[in-house]
């Protein structure tokens, strides 16, 4: 409510960019790839979020982010975040690699629409065990992600912390919270989950929102003054 008009139109932003990419797919018939962008949303959201952590920094600050602060944060361009960014392109290449065995392990045939997909992976005994396989195997890559990450991307907004401090800094948050930090990530998959299901409607208002309070978290968790 402090900054509604900058964060909401960077909410609609990253909706619109989700959607397109799932028209995209659906569009070009590239069924192999959904289980693949469905965990890689969770794995290069940290990043996307800078605009969203910097407007909670500027607020705790006693001021009123504007559009431009949050779209082009001046301290997000810079070594550290670049090689937490690679991080996580290299950790989205694995995970793309993983849906590609599980899924060629699941079936010796071609679906090559999203709804052929969808009828084997809901219709067959094979699909489903395609589904709890990639969900079992997705979900623990994208929780050592989110322990990797969930501290190191805002604190990297702090110009004097290195990208090896802050994910050892994650690292060690995670496990000294292992609890409050699982319930957490449950919340944030269950709001992505709820956000697919609205055709990322509910991402204009859930992204920006889940930005904020990861901001309030890492800075409950950590002092790096």
């Amino acid at each position: 409510m402090k900054a509604p008009v900058p964060l909401l139109v960077y909410g609609l932003g990253v909706a619109a960019a989700s959607f397109a990419l799932c028209y995209g797919v659906y569009a070009t018939n590239g069924a192999f790839r959904v289980l693949a962008l469905t965990a890689g949303f969770v794995i290069v959201g940290p990043i996307l979020a800078m605009g969203p952590y910097e407007a909670g920094r500027r607020i705790d600050l006693g001021e009123r982010p504007g559009l431009m602060q949050i779209l082009f944060v001046r301290s997000a361009f810079r070594q550290d975040v670049a090689y937490l960014s690679l991080l996580l392109v290299l950790i989205y290449f694995f995970w793309g690699r993983v849906a590609q065995i599980v899924y060629g392990l699941s079936t010796y045939q071609s679906h090559p629409t999203v709804d052929a997909l969808v009828a084997f992976a809901l219709g067959s005994s094979d699909g489903r065990v395609m589904l709890l396989t990639g969900t079992l195997t997705g979900g623990a890559l994208a929780f050592v992600t989110y322990a990797l990450m969930v501290v190191s991307a805002p604190m990297l907004l702090n110009p004097r912390a290195s990208v090896f401090e802050a994910v050892a800094t994650s690292v060690r948050a995670v496990n000294a919270n292992f609890f409050p930090l699982l319930l957490w990530a449950g919340i944030i998959a269950a709001l992505l989950l709820l956000s697919a299901a609205t055709g990322f409607l509910a991402l204009v208002f859930v992204f920006p929102w889940l930005g904020l309070a990861s901001w309030r978290a890492y800075r409950s968790l950590v002092d790096d003054n």
